[in-house]
């Protein structure tokens, strides 16, 4: 017999009006991961919001496999949505599967080769003015990398400088924003505050931007091989009643701003802590400036040289495990359901992080310790291992997000070598996605093939 919501325990660290906010405030990662000692499933406040963690890895796959029942929702979509409207990542269950098979082709394994050297020329541009000894902003380098990357690989080489600037400066401002609208009650949202205030002129302007952007290319008409194309000549091969055939303008503008959001502050963070890392393990640094060198031998990477630098993949897994950078998703309970033996409401909503299942020391051994070593094997345990969600709505750009990760990252193995600044870690911003802040490192220029020195 199953048991009711209320036998769920509640989190520690609840507090009168604000639930749980503080102790996420505090060190929300530290407090996620702490909640399987709790029980599979536990649950939080926000204020007046109460949410269902679900912290057991068979549970949380559940969860999202079953997108009919679990459906996108709870309040960081709901924010979410504020941002890119129905785009595939935020988009309730009734219209992702037609969105899915349009933007597909997109993101095939066969196109993947003709992003490799927009992402290339990006790296190249960022690290062409580095010297032996210099320290790098690395808060800055690394987004600059993935937006570079992201704009030429959506829209070739056609937009001008100031436009992806201005795109970036508001993705960032909304990123920065979200996390906090979620654990705020929306009646203080039009309250006119400084930070209120930003947002909503980022949110309207980063509208209009790319609004502009996708008719501009259709009264033009040329095709180019960039992924604004492919969503502009996009037809489902199947007969369905769920939506027309092609994308309307606006729905290819919810796919660019997802794309673009999901695609530069993820990417970057991704990259950034995996810097962090080798700098801090001069070891696996050296290891992996090695297996570099013998794979490409001082050249740039090409797309078929990739599948052979396997201890850079596993360099990325390791750092995907330890630093996921999306740190919490919700859900709603769409229909009266069970899970875990326990009844679950329709209107019920679900919170999942994959910090509950990364850094447990059940499913992964020494969980806070960086160690490549952990992938080596083909049997590694990947149940366990959710940085790209699972299910029908795993992340659609989850190869292409890999691809440009290992692309980046073995260029600037080749060419550098990275060393702590200080032995302080980074902050850690509150945004939609765990990317570090204040990440300064000294950079070493190596030739390939010599020891990894200056």
């Amino acid at each position: 017999m199953s048991a009711g919501l209320g036998a769920v325990p509640q989190a520690p660290g609840h507090l009168p009006l604000l639930g749980h906010t503080a102790a996420m405030l505090r060190d929300r990662l530290g407090f996620l991961a702490s909640l399987p000692a709790h029980g599979e499933l536990v649950r939080l406040r926000f204020g007046p919001q109460t949410m269902v963690l679900v912290c057991d890895p068979e549970l949380v796959q559940q969860v999202l496999r079953d997108d009919r029942t679990f459906d996108k929702g709870g309040p960081f979509f709901d924010r979410a949505r504020e941002i890119v409207g129905d785009g595939l990542a935020s988009c309730p269950h009734d219209r992702h599967r037609r969105q899915r098979r349009l933007c597909q082709p997109a993101f095939r394994p066969t196109r993947l080769p003709d992003y490799t050297g927009a992402i290339t020329a990006a790296a190249c541009e960022e690290t062409a003015a580095w010297s032996d000894g210099d320290v790098i902003d690395i808060d800055r380098a690394m987004p600059a990398v993935a937006n570079r990357a992201l704009a030429r690989t959506m829209f070739s080489s056609r937009l001008p400088a100031e436009t992806t600037g201005q795109i970036t400066e508001d993705t960032t401002t909304l990123m920065n924003s979200v996390i906090r609208r979620m654990l705020t009650p929306a009646p203080f949202d039009r309250a006119p505050t400084p930070g209120h205030l930003r947002y909503e002129r980022a949110r309207r302007r980063l509208r209009q931007t790319v609004t502009g952007i996708v008719a501009d290319r259709r009264a033009d008409g040329a095709v180019d091989h960039d992924l604004l194309s492919a969503l502009l000549s996009a037809a489902d091969p199947e007969t369905t009643e769920d939506g027309p055939r092609s994308l309307t303008d606006e729905e290819i503008a919810d796919q660019l701003v997802t794309f673009f959001i999901a695609g530069t502050e993820t990417t970057a963070g991704l990259l950034s802590w995996i810097l962090y890392e080798l700098a801090r393990h001069p070891g696996i640094q050296e290891h992996l400036h090695a297996h570099t060198d013998g794979v490409l031998r001082g050249r740039l990477p090409q797309a078929a040289e990739l599948p052979a630098l396997t201890y850079t993949e596993q360099v990325i897994n390791e750092s995907l495990r330890l630093h996921s950078p999306v740190w919490l998703l919700t859900r709603t309970v769409t229909t009266d359901a069970r899970l875990g033996g326990v009844r679950l409401p329709a209107g019920t909503a679900i919170a999942i992080s994959p910090y509950t299942v990364h850094w447990n020391p059940a499913l992964h051994p020494r969980p806070r310790a960086f160690a490549p070593d952990r992938w080596n094997s083909l049997s590694a345990d990947r149940s366990a291992y959710l940085p790209f969600g699972s299910g029908p709505r795993r992340c659609i750009g989850d190869r292409f997000a890999l691809r440009e990760t290992a692309v980046v990252l073995s260029m600037l193995i080749s060419s550098w070598r990275f060393a702590m600044v200080t032995e302080r870690p980074p902050r850690s911003a509150l945004s939609a996605s765990y990317v570090p802040r204040g990440l300064r490192l000294r950079v070493h220029a190596r030739r390939p093939g010599h020891g990894g020195g200056p």
